[in-house]
This record gives structure tokens, sequence and C-alpha cells, in this order.
């Protein structure tokens, strides 16, 4: 085959991957992902704490705020809405749902329904606290 002929056959050959280069490519995409899947989630996680510990806080600033200003503990989180303290109830980002939070009431029941506010979340914090303690 000469050299004009054998540059023909080379050209007119379909250019694709070998069944190595495509290993190589997922072995290597593998290792990363393996690198930073670890890191990601846990992040998420800490964000997830971040934006209750900050949405417990609020709330319970306006639930303060409502209290000062009318001498006694709204009824529902719903009143907070209504009387515009909030423009909405806040979500529980571990629910990922603004109808698990739990509750506290007064010491007197007299005062109103909604005294404290806590996660309904299940389970523990990365230090170990349950999220119904938060």
């Amino acid at each position: 085959m000469d050299r004009l002929a054998w540059h023909a056959h080379r050209r007119d050959r379909k250019r694709g991957f070998t069944l190595i280069e495509l290993l190589v490519v997922l072995g290597i995409v593998a290792l990363l992902l393996t690198l930073a899947v670890p890191r990601f989630f846990p992040s998420i996680d800490r964000t997830k704490e971040t934006i209750l510990a900050d949405n417990l806080r609020n709330t319970r600033t306006v639930i303060d705020q409502f209290r000062s200003d009318t001498g006694r503990y709204p009824e529902t989180l719903e009143q907070l809405v209504e009387k515009k303290y909030l423009r909405e109830l806040p979500l529980d980002p571990l629910t990922e749902s603004r109808e698990t939070w739990t509750v506290v009431p007064p010491e007197d029941g007299d005062q109103g329904g909604v005294a404290d506010l806590r996660s309904g979340a299940p389970g523990n914090d990365r230090s170990g606290r349950p999220y119904a303690e938060w």
C-alpha cells in the first residue's frame, strides 16, 4: 500500500473511542466522585441545620414581639401570619414542611397557646443533640 492509499484508508475509517479509552475515562470519573460525594452531603446537613437555627431564632423573636405588643402569646402560629407578624410560616428544612413544628404552650394557659417553637424533625444534629430540643 503506497503512502496516499494508506492515508485515504485511515481517513475512511470511522473515528471513535476504544474500550480501553472509555474504561480509563470512567475510572477517572469514579475516582473524582469518590472524592467529592463524601464532602457534599455533610455540607447539605450543615446548611439545613443553619437554616433551622435561623428560622427558630426569627420565629421566637416574632413570638416575643407579639407578646410585647398584645400582652399575651399568640393562640396559634397561623395567628402570627394573620396579624402580619410573619409573611408565612417558616419551613422546617429538615422535614421540608411547615406543619411539623412542635408548639410549646406557656406555663399559664390563659396567656395564649404558643410560647415557644421546636423542630418536629426526628433524629439528632451533628453534635448528637436531638432536633426536638432546639
